[in-house]
């Protein structure tokens, strides 16, 4: 299953994706930071130019334009919330992702989920559960009551968190229905490009000025470059016949065992222990739905 592998990949390096989005994000403003990334990804993109005009079926001109802009408001709203909450508490939310993709998967697509996916999406959401649970149980039994409220955050930021979950999980269905028709290099070369020409609107719209500091911030870089070879391996994995959305975003889920390690080592948050055995659960749930497909 070379496309699970691609999609495992994917996860892994999303993982530490939202980590440099933080440490960019703590350089320069959201603005800022998404124009200039998606420039540089589609920099990368270029070389793939000459496939990308080869053969691309007109109305795909206006189809992948509607991914972009479904991206582009995903995007805004999840930057807006990393940049104010927690990494880990972040990849605890954005977990919600699973539930939308796999609504799709099965209403949209028409996939059916197997008594081995069944229960790795159990214990997907048991994990999600645990961890949207553990304010409660700590406050009921009184224990660590100060440790959590450092880690209360504004209910506009989970809701941002939660629509970027609905929309992205709306592109991954999409891109399942394109590439029946499309090849990768045709799909991330013009949604990169649309992408950039939505940012460059909205980066002209509210007069940002452009500091010199965000050229020359490395982690937009590191970003930009990670961005581009994840989903290169994701739209190869879309590509391939047999590959399930289902279990596809049961494999993405574990971006978030990434970002609660980092969370602990790299920004010092607290309660990682009780998010490590949840994360755990994510982890059995993912591993029952691959190995038992």
């Amino acid at each position: 299953m070379l496309w699970a592998g691609l999609v495992l990949f994917y996860g892994i390096v999303k993982g530490f994706r939202d980590v440099v989005k933080k440490k960019a994000l703590n350089k320069n403003s959201v603005v800022e930071v998404l124009f200039v990334y998606t420039f540089l990804a589609f920099i990368f993109c270029l070389p793939e130019a000459p496939a990308a005009f080869s053969g691309l079926p007109t109305k795909y001109y206006f189809l992948i334009a509607i991914k972009s802009f479904v991206i582009f408001v995903a995007w805004i709203m999840s930057f807006m919330a990393l940049d104010k909450i927690p990494i880990s508490v972040y990849g605890i939310l954005d977990l919600s992702r699973i539930i939308f993709s796999t609504g799709f998967g099965i209403i949209v697509l028409k996939e059916k989920a197997t008594v081995y996916t069944t229960i790795g999406l159990i214990l997907v959401l048991s994990g999600l559960l645990f961890l949207r649970l553990y304010p409660t149980i700590r406050m009921r039994t009184g224990k660590g009551n100060q440790a959590f409220r450092s880690e209360k955050i504004p209910p506009k930021y989970v809701w941002m968190v939660l629509g970027s979950c609905i929309l992205n999980a709306i592109s991954g269905c999409l891109d399942k229905i394109y590439m029946r028709d499309i090849n990768s290099s045709q799909l991330q070369f013009w949604y990169m490009l649309y992408l950039v020409l939505f940012y460059g609107i909205l980066f002209v719209a509210d007069r940002v000025k452009l500091s010199l500091s965000v050229w020359k911030n490395g982690w937009i870089w590191l970003l930009s470059f990670m961005f581009f070879i994840a989903d290169k391996a994701l739209f190869i994995a879309n590509s391939v016949t047999d590959s399930k959305i289902i279990i596809m975003t049961l494999l993405k889920q574990s971006s978030c065992i990434i970002s609660i390690i980092c969370g602990k080592f790299i920004f010092k948050e607290k309660n990682i222990g009780y998010k490590i055995f949840c994360a755990l659960i994510i982890l059995a749930g993912i591993m029952v739905s691959v190995t038992g497909r």
